[in-house]
């Protein structure tokens, strides 16, 4: 299934994908007919200039949501959280990157004047929301005197912006709260107002505190590029990125390459191939059968006990505890 759109503050979601799939609308609701799946989507209102879009079903045919890059500037802010145990992917003009609660790309602030696509699998189950907010009531919402400049830019609605967030365990539970929250409660609409409320604080206080660096408008290209380059900081976490390499293939400057990778995703290119680095040693501990050292020595590292350092300050426990549950 294929679900093309073009986001801007006056589209709705809910009524353009019940004429694409020839669903009957139930309110503010949509049940997916039986052929289609199971589940439903709503669309809420909370404020003015604030609204929510809450997916949550199990569909029989993989779909994929593509977001085409709105020609016509304007103030909306899209924030999209995934909250998915199986993974999907998410395409920004690029190569498709897994999509889940535990990725980098859990959550996605950006303006709507890039193109991505979504594509989630069938037979999983898919916890999924989309808080479209007005820049004038995100300001006004955050109450913030002294943004940092990524925060100044989101508020702003700039155009070319895009961040990336990765899903606390508090994010996520909200996130399932509104997903799985009564459609029958009386106060229903105060309550998702609160819980959205609630993800937007925590989201903004993680990107508040991001490093100032030198801010970039994130062209088409540029997005591609990153991509590429995170997909090879990835293939091989056993050895670490070369920073002359990265820049050479994805066609960037070397400064250029470091300011906007820190930019879009939160962090510097080594710090955030450690990042993963022991991601992937806390994954390999837990389900592979591997020992402390086979982990190490498989993600690169010749001394274990660097290894053990490493990991406990990323897990707040030593490699073997963690392994035999902490």
């Amino acid at each position: 299934m294929f679900f093309e759109f073009v986001p801007n503050p006056q589209f709705d979601f809910l009524t353009h994908f019940a004429k694409k799939f020839n669903v009957p609308l139930e309110g503010d609701r949509l049940i997916l007919p039986p052929v289609m799946g199971t589940g439903s989507i709503r669309r809420i209102s909370l404020s003015t200039g604030l609204k929510l879009i809450v997916h949550r079903y199990k569909l029989n045919q993989d779909i994929i949501l593509s977001r085409v890059a709105s020609d016509e500037p304007n103030d909306l802010v899209s924030i999209i959280f995934h909250s998915n145990e199986a993974t999907a992917s998410v395409n920004t003009d690029g190569t498709p990157n897994p999509l889940s609660r535990s990725s980098a790309y859990a959550i996605q602030i950006a303006s709507t004047d890039l193109h991505s696509q979504i594509r989630f699998p069938a037979n999983t189950d898919i916890h999924f929301i989309v808080v479209g907010i007005m820049k004038d009531a995100l300001k006004e919402l955050l109450g913030i005197n002294n943004p940092n400049n990524v925060v100044e830019t989101i508020v702003n609605a700039a155009p070319g912006f895009l961040y990336y967030e990765s899903m606390t365990v508090e994010i996520n539970k909200l996130v399932r709260q509104v997903t799985e929250a009564r459609e029958d409660n009386e106060l229903g609409n105060f309550y998702y107002r609160l819980k959205v409320q609630e993800l937007l604080y925590l989201v903004f206080e993680k990107l508040q505190k991001r490093e100032v660096v030198n801010y970039h408008l994130v062209h088409k290209d540029d997005v591609e590029k990153l991509l590429l380059i995170r997909t090879a900081i990835l293939a091989d976490l056993s050895v670490p990125p070369s920073l002359p390499e990265l820049a050479k293939m994805a066609g960037f400057g070397e400064t250029k390459m470091k300011d906007i990778f820190k930019q879009v995703f939160g962090d510097t290119i080594y710090n955030y191939y450690q990042q993963a680095r022991m991601e992937e040693a806390a994954f390999l501990l837990k389900h592979s059968g591997m020992s402390v050292s086979e982990a190490g020595y498989q993600l690169g590292f010749a001394n274990l006990s660097h290894f053990g350092r490493i990991f406990e300050k990323h897990h707040g426990l030593k490699p073997k505890k963690y392994a035999t549950g902490g």
